[in-house]
């Protein structure tokens, strides 16, 4: 059986931390900024984990 390819499209949103957590960007971030307060664009900076139910979904998008 031929090895598995990784998932570009995923590969470049998700990174897997030495901890075994994926991290994910925030959605939201990319345009109609003006009406988003500056408190909730701020958050919008951060990464966060992925949930664990996705996060098994995305492990064998990776090849990990």
């Amino acid at each position: 059986m031929p090895k598995m390819k990784t998932h570009r499209g995923a590969a470049k949103r998700f990174k897997i931390k030495k901890s075994g957590v994926i991290k994910r960007f925030k959605a939201g971030k990319s345009h109609i900024l003006n009406k988003k307060s500056r408190k909730r664009k701020r958050n919008l900076r951060q990464a966060t984990g992925l949930a664990p139910g996705d996060a098994k979904v995305v492990k064998k998008m990776l090849c990990k």
